[in-house]
């Protein structure tokens, strides 16, 4: 009888176990019609375990900051991204609008049970000024993908896709020695050069982990656009808790990279975290060494 109950506790704890795992997560994904959602939002997604992210780039716009014209890969890269979560899905974005479609879009994104989770800049001296908000939502994912969609016509986003123009522009920096430097590898992506350093603390919100961290958002995130002579323009953000956050200013700072912005992206992450924004346009293998010193103040990986 005792072998018999015990076999039973056994069965059950491999059904908990497979109902409370990665399981669970691919069949609340499979359940999710994502077609209804690409369809909703003109576009199809990135696709990385359970996540789908949607690309928003600003590329009707001809954005100049010191000289250097920005490539939407670089600076300009809206996004959104569904996660299946509770019984639907939870969605983040970081969209890019001009100063006067901030407030008809906010409106637009309340009236549809969107939330506000931030607005601010991310670089300085640009022009035209470009301003980043952030949104949050939760639960049926078309009709949040209406709703985002909705709210983007109030301003001037691309809501279709263009076909590309021709092959993507060739990076004309030296990879294999920024991965070096910076420790793990790096991806073109129209014309830029980009690195997604993972935290090596887990990062949750809503009670679950926001991974993979590189599509919600909470990776620290490092693009190199080649300037021409061995430069480069470099921006992203370093995501950070609050102990790291003046170390890595004053690595920065050191190495002659800007402090162009420090804010929070999220309202009700653990752990509390701080988005801090850089720019610089100076050699390329100079600047990926400070932006690895600034790494050295924090708790990300390192291959």
């Amino acid at each position: 009888m005792r072998t018999a109950i015990l076999a039973v506790i056994g069965i059950g704890a491999c059904i908990l176990s497979a109902t409370s795992g990665p399981f669970t997560a691919a069949a609340r994904a499979q359940n999710v019609d994502w077609q209804k959602v690409d369809d909703a939002l003109g576009r199809k997604p990135a696709i990385s375990d359970d996540v789908h992210r949607y690309g928003f780039p600003r590329t009707d716009l001809a954005v100049t900051l010191d000289g250097v014209t920005i490539k939407p890969a670089l600076a300009l890269g809206g996004w959104v991204a569904f996660k299946p979560a509770h019984g639907g899905v939870m969605v983040m974005g970081d969209l890019v609008l001009l100063e006067t479609e901030i407030n008809p879009v906010m409106a637009k994104m309340i009236a549809n049970g969107l939330e506000i989770t931030a607005v601010h800049n991310h670089l300085l001296r640009a022009s035209p000024a470009t301003f980043y908000m952030h949104v949050a939502g939760h639960g049926d994912p078309v009709r949040l993908a209406s709703a985002i969609h909705d709210a983007l016509a109030e301003g001037k986003t691309p809501l279709t896709v263009a076909a590309p123009a021709g092959p993507p522009p060739a990076i004309d920096l030296d990879t294999a020695r920024l991965d070096q430097i910076i420790g793990i590898k790096g991806q073109s992506n129209g014309g830029v050069y980009q690195f997604n350093v993972k935290r090596r603390d887990p990062i949750m919100q809503e009670g679950m982990p926001l991974t993979p961290v590189g599509p919600m958002g909470v990776a620290i995130g490092i693009n190199f656009q080649p300037t021409g002579g061995g430069k480069a323009a470099i921006t992203g953000d370093f995501v950070l808790t609050g102990d790291e956050v003046n170390p890595v200013i004053l690595a920065l700072r050191a190495h002659g990279i800007e402090v162009t912005a420090l804010h929070s992206h999220m309202l009700d992450e653990q752990p509390r975290l701080f988005f801090m924004h850089f720019w610089a346009n100076d050699d390329v293998v100079k600047l990926a060494e400070g932006l690895r010193a600034a790494l050295d103040k924090t708790a990300s990986t390192k291959s």
